[in-house]
């Protein structure tokens, strides 16, 4: 199949014509558009976010997953130009991870487009702190100690495919679990912590690379210095991945962390929940209800403070970031395909000869605007809207 497309690219704006056929880019040219450019849409590498937990009421950590939910469950996410993710299994039962991860190989194996758009899984807990705040909206009854055997039967369910896992770096058995799964390919994150800073530093030295969600999952109020959340930031070694909804950070963090880590070594995600897609209003979520209000927050039912994740997709994400943290499109769409791809060790895809042809078209109106995508092309393929070249 081949296919032509007529763009603007996104770190240049310069006009070019992008001819794809089986599934990569052959040859991309200069082009003179005859009207006004304006009208052009923006082209940019489709997104990749490291941290979803589901859509639709369907969460990849339930007990019953199946592999045609996991596949009903990633076919929204191309109407926001997100072309790959991580399946994200947060802490439960390990009867209930096992099933999770078992699904999602099933639904690997059973279609090829799924296992292109699932690089690799992701593992949120259950080897987190047990601590109101830094607990977040897991539930208490799962959390435990770090255990390899536990994981490597997970890994062994999930088909190879656990590429990332997030633990608290003080729980028991946290360092000698880092080696060995950093040993195994496996990134390793610090998330969902409420560790001293001796036991960051630790945990980094046993090769975590990465933190999740910097500035959530934490203590409501906590001693100015030090703390867990200064030591995460200060460590160099550390790369950070931040949700820029416009919910769970205020616009200082954000800018901050940026500017601290650099737009290099910070990733963008949405963390979004298995209620993202749902309409506003009160769910049931095991023994604590949760409501969506009308301005897509998650929060805790009966009060609008205490977030228990996510509605919002990645491309809301990307346009906040400009935002928030002033950063250029250009970078804030490679924050949210670019370097999850360095860090978790996946193709990159990039605007050039031979990379994979997944890429969103949009309109943008500048900071303070969201992205109107008009098409997501997967592997060549139009999967949401339409594309004219």
């Amino acid at each position: 199949m081949s296919l032509t497309v007529q763009a603007r690219r996104y770190d240049t704006s310069e006009p070019v014509s992008i001819e794809i056929s089986e599934g990569r880019i052959r040859r991309i040219v200069p082009a003179w558009p005859s009207g006004a450019i304006d009208d052009w849409p923006l082209v940019a590498p489709a997104l990749l976010d490291l941290q979803i937990n589901g859509h639709a009421g369907t969460w990849f950590s339930s007990a019953t997953l199946t592999s045609d939910e996991v596949i009903n469950t990633l076919e929204p996410h191309f109407a926001h130009g997100i072309t790959r993710l991580c399946p994200t299994l947060i802490t439960a039962s390990f009867e209930a991870l096992d099933a999770g991860f078992r699904a999602i190989d099933e639904a690997c194996r059973q279609e090829d487009w799924v296992e292109a758009m699932v690089p690799g899984c992701h593992l949120e807990g259950p080897y987190i702190s047990d601590v109101d705040g830094p607990r977040g909206a897991h539930p208490l009854e799962h959390v435990r100690g770090a255990d390899y055997d536990e994981f490597s039967r997970l890994q062994q369910a999930a088909g190879g495919r656990i590429r990332l896992v997030t633990l608290a770096a003080e729980v028991d058995g946290a360092v000698e679990f880092i080696e060995r799964v950093t040993a195994d390919g496996v990134v390793v994150a610090i998330g969902h912590t409420a560790a001293e800073p001796d036991q960051i530093t630790a945990a980094v030295d046993a090769g975590a690379r990465l933190s999740t969600h910097l500035g959530n999952g934490a203590h409501g109020t906590i001693r100015r210095h030090p703390n867990y959340i200064w030591e995460q930031l200060a460590d160099s070694r550390l790369w950070a991945s931040i949700i820029t909804d416009g919910h769970h950070l205020p616009e200082s963090v954000i800018r901050a962390i940026v500017q601290t880590k650099s737009t290099e070594r910070t990733i963008i995600t949405c963390d979004a929940a298995g209620l993202a897609g749902c309409p506003p209003g009160v769910y049931d979520e095991g023994a604590m209800q949760v409501e969506i209000l009308e301005d897509g927050r998650i929060v805790i039912a009966g009060q609008d403070q205490l977030l228990a994740g996510s509605s919002l997709q990645t491309d809301t994400c990307v346009a906040h970031a400009m935002t928030a943290a002033g950063i250029s499109l250009r970078e804030a769409f490679d924050m949210a395909g670019l370097n999850p791809s360095r860090l978790l060790g996946f193709e990159a895809i990039e605007l050039k000869q031979g990379s994979r042809a997944d890429l969103v078209l949009f309109h943008h109106d500048g900071p303070g605007s969201p992205l109107e995508i008009t098409a997501t092309i997967f592997r060549g393929e139009v999967r949401h809207g339409t594309v004219t070249g």
